[in-house]
């Protein structure tokens, strides 16, 4: 059976405000849970004016309180920022508050420019991205013990140097461990430690199907995970009518040039993208740009996306959509939901992991 999912970067349109893009960010998340969505992701950015989500562990917990049933989690935390028992502190508080519902994805990016990657390091020196799976491993080992494992259980070992350090709050209750990646790295070391992973098509789609491939043939088995667990993250429009979407979605494109150029700054309007004038580069870059996702009528967009499933061998999809105007992406995941056939929440219902 199919699974939708939605990433959200909350997005910051021109004339809009980050407090809107909060808004919007819970509008949507409360629309999706009604949609029949399984989760709802918040990503981390940094130092832009185009996206107001740089914490996604505080946006969690305001999702998560404003719905009911939905998993909410992270899109995710970029780990070599921070200590991994802060990260574990955090997701164990909302783990606590929010029990069976939260997911905490996991990612190398640093989620924007080295400046600001040196302003966000916590300490003299940085994490090397070397050292990224052995703070996935402690990550892990802070949650496990804060469950009350130890030994063979999971946990640390009797000999670990932080054995009797704990996570608090204590007490049942894992996130589901996700790790998300636009190549082969993060496929590695998911598969290493037997996490879930999603492969973010909206940023690679030159990687073709080797991350899962990766993925799955280098999987081993967790107490967590017996068996692979593999999804894609894609850039998705739709509307009622093809010449609809792609007129909704040339407002992301532009953005996306821009970004290329680096010029990034917020969502401009459907009509700026439409007026816009491009030059003979510019209609090259943009037609490089609108082959990076699926815009078009429900129908159209579902037999794309279940034909990537099919040669990626999956059949979860994680989807963001980014639009000038919420209503249009509030339609947008609507549709999708309809036509790929996801069947609301009933109440009281939660997802299982």
């Amino acid at each position: 059976m199919v699974s939708l999912s939605v990433l959200d970067q909350s997005p910051i349109r021109k004339g809009g405000t980050a407090a809107e893009a909060f808004a919007n960010t819970i509008g949507l998340a409360k629309a999706a849970e009604g949609f029949g969505y399984s989760r709802y992701w918040l990503a981390e950015h940094h130092n832009t004016f185009s996206f107001a989500g740089s914490a996604p562990e505080v946006l969690i917990a305001a999702v998560a309180a404003a719905t009911s049933r939905i998993r909410v989690g992270s899109g995710g935390v970029m780990l070599p920022h921070y200590s991994p028992l802060k990260v574990a502190e955090c997701f164990r508080v909302l783990e606590t508050l929010y029990p069976g519902r939260i997911d905490l994805g996991l990612g190398r990016a640093p989620g924007g420019d080295m400046r600001t990657t040196r302003a966000l390091q916590p300490g003299p020196q940085a994490y090397d991205v070397g050292v990224f799976p052995q703070q996935v491993e402690l990550l892990r080992q802070f949650l496990e013990d804060s469950m009350g494992l130890q030994g063979e259980e999971g946990g640390f070992p009797s000999d670990h140097p932080y054995r009797g350090l704990h996570a608090t709050p204590r007490g049942p209750g894992l996130p589901d461990l996700w790790m998300l990646g636009s190549g082969g790295d993060g496929a590695i070391i998911a598969a290493q430690y037997g996490m879930a992973y999603c492969f973010a098509h909206f940023i690679n789609q030159d990687a073709g199907t080797q991350p899962l491939e990766i993925y799955r043939r280098n999987f081993r088995a967790s107490r967590d995970l017996a068996s692979p667990r593999g999804g894609i993250a894609v850039s998705v429009t739709v509307a009622d009518t093809e010449e609809e979407a792609k007129r909704i979605a040339s407002s992301r494109n532009l953005w996306v040039m821009h970004l290329l150029q680096n010029r990034a700054g917020a969502f401009p309007s459907i009509e700026e993208a439409l007026a816009y004038p491009y030059t003979d580069q510019d209609s090259v870059m943009l037609r490089a740009i609108e082959q990076r996702g699926f815009a078009g009528a429900p129908e159209q967009v579902c037999a794309k996306l279940l034909a990537l499933g099919e040669a990626h061998g999956v059949d979860d999809f994680t989807i963001l959509t980014i639009t000038y105007d919420q209503k249009d992406r509030l339609r947008s995941y609507e549709l999708l939901a309809d036509v790929m056939g996801v069947t609301a929440l009933r109440t009281g219902e939660t997802i299982s992991a």
